[in-house]
């Protein structure tokens, strides 16, 4: 047969490349006849951040502009999270990593300092879309412990452990001569150091006036002028926090014992008032019970009514257990606000930014461990604000994500109505407060969705479009089960200890808006959608046997040549029969030994009200066998054309008719392969086997080393058979393998007489009945063969961290353990050589076998109740190293063929819109032909070593790469870009590559993110356009792009933080205030602060680095945000003071103008009749 001509591509690649990234085509392919021009190049691929989505992960501090309305989060990995109004958000990092322990906006400015836990602090340019540091200074002698910006001032404050403060310009970040020390701010008679500065504020009516705290709970009242102490405060409590009254005469404490102290500030004996908000007051006056340390106060007065008083902490010691509070105390009243997690910070919101002006505070902004609320202080009860923001991701631990872009535009609209019902009450009618920034200009708006899968078994649809995050839709799995109450009546049949429920993957299908998820109980749950709401008397059930116990395997090697074998017999032919003596199972007694037919889970026998949206059509259950526990399932796919799902494990795979409720095949890998087939596993001398592990972890067995994870997972080569008789006789003992159909009216296929004939197996099954939910049919399979001894890990993806062990010593000392990782289904050839293709599924296996199954099926409609449904193995497509990853297959002009689906339908509506949509219903693609000679094809197939291309009937490898040999891929995609086709893949040594389709030819290689997570191995995700997307941390998604056109609109896309706001005027200090100075008092920092008054500082003290910066940061370097716009006001004011002497110099020279030719023409005519005599 004349073979497939392509070309050999090699653009792109280097002298240096290696064996192991360089694309070979099929020996003897002759370069001409080009088929598929390729469009795709390098300089269409570049590799970038662009979001990052979900709540800021283990939250250290916060900082609000009340002006510009923005929210600065930093954690204690050295991140900022910048918010705006919904839509609006920035993330940005610290290279140390240090913890960010405060954070102070230069309110209005567009800029923020952050103060770090190395002792450093940075300036950050906020006025560009990606937010640059601008200066950097880092203390080299003292630790810093609090600072403190005032309101339009350039002038910082920084605490230090030592208890001294300095001074930093922030426009040059360098730092003054001015310094308290602390032996100078407290009693020359104190004793002991007052400890680190834990408060620093100035008074609200005089910025002379510095109010310093020190820990022990000594506070000062420190005149900057006459750099002398004016009064001090002592209390015998630690201070934790300090806040003004507006007027500048009082000021409260916040103490260790629960205590709040308010001052006079001009009384400093004794406290004018010692409050214990939530001590008993004992009836005999004595000092109350001390209760826990108040963290943090805020005092905030308002016009019209009593002030706010806001704290967090202060319980009682006997309130075990109670989850942390916030206390709101507003006159007589006082609220205690219970919080989901334990309080990191809070910001009461207030109308002004004025510290001297009455606050009229409306919402505290409460940051928590894992959430963030916002309090509407301007209602009764004090609801909280409905947040915008993606920060619910973690609400549950996610197991599993699924992206897809560029899908039909009708899905968002659709999930968001159904979604919108779900949606809680009780949130205040207010808008959201937080309200800053304004969205990017992008011109990319395809639709993009994200799929999330949670340990409870939740499902979370998001709209992903245009660089935002929102949540469409939440789907509960768990709620097709029985829930234990307790521990006591927790099942005995339990195979993970904790959730589960949990999601173990998912298949999604945007076109029929099919869903089917399999979760960690093996239990497999198929769903559909609807507008209408449903009530499901008996939710339909189908329990499946599968079970498959080897002896040990040799895997062939997939680079050589080798002779095929067949296995020996090793299960009895009566299904009835007892298992060999010689067979030991793990974790079976006398207690388990009736922990047999039954399912992980119970499904719930109560009716199951069903809303709007994704509505249970079956569940199918794996059931125990013989006291063995299920195994979990590790792929699926959906067809929606033929209404089939088939799900595959370690044991094999099954084929389930979602339509008709019927288990239509149920097969051991082994049975995959055909008689004569050289991929065929052969037997090897038996070993115990062990019980897998239920539980679930984010790390590989123990018993893998690094080098163990890097080996391909394939084995050694396989002993010959004697003959072609021998072959046969061995064929023929394993078509003997039981199947026990236990249903009215079922046919058992006649393998036996298949196999006598030495053709592959072909199994027929009539659509089968349901008899109350359930499934009679039980399906059984044994055959001798040894577990792994590194359990595949719950929650990846296809399990492509599952590895064998590789020896060089013996065969019988390699183990190996087959199981289904990848399905595809398609229309293609199913035979070699064939001509017309047909609908097939490609199955991978973990061993990077692909077989073909051909299917002989109708699609829909009344034919396929009475037509019978047919399964035929063609045997092995093609053998890679690895195990497979992904499939799929493209026509002759290298454009994807997608499986075959159908349109969506509503199952709820009437029989006369049934009717309309069916009319409309999509019909699978008529099957391609093929001449003779000639393929019309291309398989890709790609596992976690390398990629081939295989033409199709031909069955011809077409070109080959290997992608990695000394780690391995974790997930690969065929996607879209530009119009045209490639893998993308993301290798376990933080590798992200695409190659070209069909001829595998390397576009992208970018060493961008080492695995450090087992969350980012499952996880991980490529979609359409340039697009993928990762778990980063725990409450955390960072979306990513592969596209060069992507990375250039990038700025455009980006919102923006800043925004030219007006400042607020300030408070108007009235006739008699300014009359008799009792207005706030200003102060020249100037004058005080700057290097004519106070000297330069040591420059041992701290070091001064500049900022790398954008344009606009190296602009800004050059002399400090405020520095520049001050200067660029002074710039106006000069250009326009010249622009006015301008015109009036223009205005005198018209004037002369005027008048020279007035003088002239009067001359003219003196002169006109006069003789030139006469003059």
């Amino acid at each position: 047969m004349k073979k497939f001509n392509i070309r050999k591509v090699l653009d792109g690649l280097t002298a240096a490349s290696s064996s192991s990234s360089s694309a070979t085509a099929q020996p003897g392919t002759p370069r001409e006849n080009d088929v598929v021009q390729e469009t795709l190049q390098s300089e269409h691929f570049q590799l970038c951040k662009t979001v990052r989505h979900g709540f800021p992960y283990q939250p250290s501090s916060m900082a609000y502009d009340p002006v510009q309305k923005i929210l600065a989060v930093g954690t204690q990995t050295g991140a900022l999270r910048l918010f705006g109004r919904a839509g609006v958000e920035c993330y940005c990092q610290h290279e140390s990593g240090a913890a960010v322990i405060q954070l102070q906006f230069l309110i209005n400015e567009g800029a923020l300092v952050s103060a770090l836990a190395d002792d450093s602090i940075h300036l950050w340019n906020l006025r560009q879309k990606i937010p640059a540091i601008l200066h950097s200074l880092k203390f080299n002698r003292e630790r810093i412990t609090y600072c403190h910006l005032p309101f339009q001032s350039k002038w910082l404050y920084i605490g230090t452990e030592r208890g001294n403060i300095h001074i930093v310009n922030v426009e040059s970040f360098t730092l003054s001569g001015y310094v308290i020390m602390w032996n100078k701010a407290i009693e020359l008679s104190t004793k002991t150091h007052p400890g680190p500065v834990v408060h620093i504020s100035d008074n609200p009516m005089d910025e002379g006036k510095l109010l310093i705290g020190f820990e022990c709970g000594v506070v000062v009242l420190w005149d900057l002028k006459s750099k002398k102490a004016d009064y001090r405060y002592n209390y015998d409590e630690a201070i934790h926090s300090v806040a003004w009254h507006h007027e500048g005469k009082q000021f409260v404490c916040s103490h260790s014992d629960g205590t709040l102290t308010t001052w006079n500030i001009r009384a400093p004996a004794k406290p004018a008032q010692i409050i214990t908000p939530h001590g008993k007051q004992p009836k005999d006056g004595k000092k109350p019970e001390p209760c826990k340390p108040i963290l943090k106060v805020e005092y905030k007065t308002t016009r019209a009514g009593d002030p706010f008083m806001v704290l967090s902490g202060g319980l009682s010691y006997d309130t075990v257990g109670r989850r942390a509070c916030l206390t709101v105390m507003h006159g007589k009243s006082t609220a205690v606000l219970e919080m989901d997690y334990p309080i990191v910070d809070f910001i009461t919101l207030c109308e002004t930014p004025y510290p001297n002006d009455f606050q009229e505070p409306y919402a505290v902004v409460v940051l928590l461990e894992k959430d963030l609320v916002v309090i509407d202080l301007g209602q009764i009860g004090y609801p909280i604000f409905e947040s915008p923001y993606p920060l619910s991701i973690h609400e549950s631990p996610v197991t599993c994500c699924e992206y897809f872009a560029d899908c039909p535009s009708e899905l968002i609209p659709a999930l968001y109505s159904v979604g919108s019902r779900q949606k809680r009450q009780g949130y205040s009618k207010k808008e959201w407060p937080i309200s800053g920034g304004n969205w990017g200009q992008g011109t990319q708006t395809y639709p993009e969705i994200i799929i999330t899968g949670h340990a409870d078994g939740s499902i979370k649809f998001w709209d992903a479009s245009a660089l935002m995050l929102q949540v469409l839709y939440k789907l509960k799995t768990a709620k097709v089960f029985e829930r234990a109450r307790g521990k006591e009546e927790k099942p005995s049949t339990d195979i993970v200890d904790e959730d589960p429920f949990a999601i173990q993957t998912l298949f999604w299908c945007p076109e029929s808006r099919m869903l089917c998820v399999a979760g960690v109980s093996a239990h497999v749950i198929i769903y559909r959608f609807s507008k209408q709401e449903a009530t499901t008397e008996v939710v339909q059930l189908l329990e499946v046997r599968m079970q498959c116990e080897f002896s040990e395997v040799d895997s062939p090697d997939p680079g050589g040549e080798q002779t095929p074998t067949l296995p020996t017999s090793a299960a009895s032919s009566s299904p009835q029969e007892a298992e060999p003596p010689n067979q030991l199972t793990a974790g079976v007694n006398s207690s388990e030994g009736s922990r047999d037919n039954i399912p992980c889970l119970q499904v719930r026998s109560s009716p199951l009200k069903q809303s709007p949206g994704y509505q249970v059509e079956l569940v199918v259950q794996l059931v125990w066998v013989s006291g063995e526990p299920p195994q979990q399932i590790t792929s699926l796919a959906v067809n929606s054309s033929f209404g089939l799902v088939v799900f595959g494990n370690s044991n094999g795979l099954a084929v389930v008719d979602y339509v008709q409720k019927t288990l239509l095949l149920n097969l051991g890998t082994w049975e995959l392969y055909s008689p004569s087939d050289p991929c065929q596993r052969q037997l090897r001398s038996p070993r115990k086997p062990r019980q897998p592990s239920g539980g679930f972890c984010d790390s590989n067995d123990g018993s893998n080393n690094s080098e163990d994870r890097c080996k391909s997972p394939t084995s050694g080569s396989t002993s010959p058979c004697n003959s072609d008789d021998e072959r046969k006789q061995n064929f023929i003992e394993k078509a003997k393998m039981s199947r026990k159909i236990s249903s009215s009216g079922e046919q058992k296929p006649d393998l036996e007489d298949r196999s006598r004939r030495g053709s592959p197996w072909l199994c027929k099954w009539p659509a089968g009945s349901m008899k109350n939910g359930k499934l009679a049919a039980r399906m059984t399979q044994k055959l001798n063969v040894h577990r792994t001894k590194s359990d595949p890990h719950r929650y990846g993806k296809d399990n492509a961290f599952t590895r064998s062990r590789s020896s060089s010593v013996t065969s019988i000392d390699r183990e190996s353990r087959e199981a289904i990782s990848s399905f595809y289904f398609c229309e293609s050839f199913p035979r070699k050589s064939g001509s017309l293709a047909s609908p097939c599924l490609l199955v991978g296996t973990t061993q990077g076998s692909v077989t073909v199954v051909a299917l002989s099926l109708q699609p829909g409609g009344d034919q396929k109740l009475q037509q019978p449904l047919s399964f035929a193995s063609c045997g092995t497509l093609v053998q890679l190293k690895g195990g497979i990853l992904t499939m799929a297959l493209l026509d002759a002009a290298g454009t994807l063929l997608p499986p075959s689906c159908e349109a969506w339908y509503d199952p709820n509506a009437s029989d006369e819109e049934k009717e309309k949509e069916k009319t409309r219903r999509r019909r699978p693609a008529t099957p391609p032909s093929s001449q003779e000679g000639q393929d019309s094809q291309f398989a890709v197939l790609c596992s976690d070593k390398q990629a081939k291309v295989v033409a199709m009937p031909s069955q011809t490898s077409i070109y080959k790469h290997n992608i990695t040999e000394t780690s391995f891929v974790l997930r690969a995609d065929v996607v879209q870009m530009t119009g045209a086709y490639c893998i993308a893949c993301f290798c376990a040594n933080g590798h992200i590559m695409t190659l070209s389709l069909p001829s595998l030819r390397p576009l992208l290689d970018f060493n961008y993110l080492p695995l450090t997570d087992m969350r980012i191995a499952r996880t991980f995700c490529f979609s359409n356009l340039g697009q993928a997307l990762y778990m980063t941390s725990p409450t955390e998604i960072q979306r990513i792009t592969y596209s060069q056109e992507t990375c250039d609109n990038l700025q455009e896309m980006l919102s923006e933080l800043f925004t030219p706001v007006e400042t607020p005027e300030a408070p108007n200090r009235g006739f008699f205030k300014g009359l008799f100075g009792g207005g706030a008092q200003s102060l020249d920092r100037e004058d005080l602060f700057g290097e004519t008054a106070a000297g330069k500082a040591s420059r041992s003290l701290a070091q001064h680095i500049p900022g790398p910066g954008s344009m606009e940061g190296m602009k800004g370097a050059a002399s400090g945000v405020v520095g520049d716009l001050a200067r660029a006001r002074v710039a106006l004011d000069e250009r326009g003071q010249k622009l006015g002497e301008l015109e009036e110099r223009t205005a005198a020279m018209m004037a002369s103008a005027e008048s020279f030719s007035k003088h002239a023409h009067n001359m003219m005519v003196k002169y006109k009749d006069k003789k030139w005599y006469q003059l």
